[in-house]
């Protein structure tokens, strides 16, 4: 009898070892390899910047094969690290995959750059406006701003938007004080001038008295809200129609309260779900408008697929 036979036993003991020893080494080391969403290890820095600075991004994630980035406005990387410029201003969601698989998304707020002359003095953007105007008299609004491209002018009276022109005039209907709003493409916050309207006495009125009728000011809001909901909802470009409203009617409260079909939420979750839950149809908008703020504080939306 020769070695083996002898030892067939000891000899397949052996073997059935080994053979277990091998796939708890594989097991161990497929284990180690593998990552979830919780072992990312991902930073974007800073988190408020201006047009035109550095965005700092980098992964050091053990065991990321693959790193994709997408910055939210139209570009992406697969560096694992490097620097991002935006060119416009707004609200921006930095999003990392790893190995194809697991993501981490970024807020980014990103403001106009402010611009300084040859002495380093800055120079803001501001309404050139009188402080104190007559009831009725047309009333002449310029701005300083001579680069911007889109202007949206709230004069305070109808509670919207009365003005797209860059240097608009208005008059105004009643006496009282009026916060004057200019939003650019520049700016993400609104820029404000106050006006006081007095009184104008001995006003002779010729022709028959026509009945007051009051409009309410939130139907324009609501017929807008849900054009630029809708817009979101097909798809279009994110970032422009979030912003738009943000700036326009949230007075750049991401966290104002959005009801939509009886869930409770906020603008930015609202939105960014509808912006990747896509083919919702919008049928009905309903604001809530703050008149002391001249803000929209609530948006109770129905909507289908």
């Amino acid at each position: 009898m020769n070695y083996i036979q002898k030892n067939k036993t000891n000899i397949m003991i052996g073997v059935t070892a080994l053979s277990v020893i091998g796939i708890l080494l594989y097991l161990w080391f497929q284990n180690r390899n593998n990552i979830n969403s919780e072992d990312i290890n991902a930073q974007v820095y800073p988190n408020t910047i201006n047009v035109g600075d550095s965005l700092i991004f980098k992964d050091n994630t053990n065991n990321a094969k693959t790193v994709k980035w997408d910055f939210g406005d139209g570009f992406t990387s697969d560096d694992k690290s490097g620097v991002h410029f935006f060119k416009k201003p707004g609200y921006y969601q930095v999003n990392v995959l790893i190995n194809n698989k697991y993501p981490k998304t970024f807020p980014i707020l990103v403001s106009t750059k402010v611009i300084t002359d040859d002495t380093g003095v800055i120079t803001p953007t501001i309404i050139e406006a009188p402080s104190e105007v007559l009831q009725l008299a047309n009333v002449l609004f310029t701005t300083n701003n001579t680069t911007a491209k889109e202007f949206r002018w709230k004069f305070g009276e109808t509670g919207g938007i009365d003005s797209f022109d860059r240097n608009p005039s208005y008059s105004y209907k009643k006496p009282g004080d009026y916060l004057v709003t200019l939003y650019t493409n520049e700016q993400v916050e609104g820029i404000t001038h106050r006006i006081k309207v007095i009184k104008t006495v001995g006003i002779i009125e010729t022709g028959p008295i026509v009945p007051k009728v009051e409009v309410d000011p939130t139907i324009a809001i609501n017929n807008d809200f849900k054009y630029h909901l809708q817009q979101i909802a097909n798809g279009k470009d994110f970032n422009e129609h979030y912003n738009y409203l943000l700036r326009t009617y949230l007075c750049n409260k991401d966290n104002a309260q959005v009801v939509a079909n009886d869930k409770n939420g906020n603008f930015y979750y609202y939105t960014t779900g509808l912006q990747f839950d896509k083919n919702n149809a919008i049928n009905e908008v309903s604001v809530t408008l703050d008149k002391n703020i001249n803000c929209v504080i609530k948006v109770e939306v129905k909507q289908s697929k």
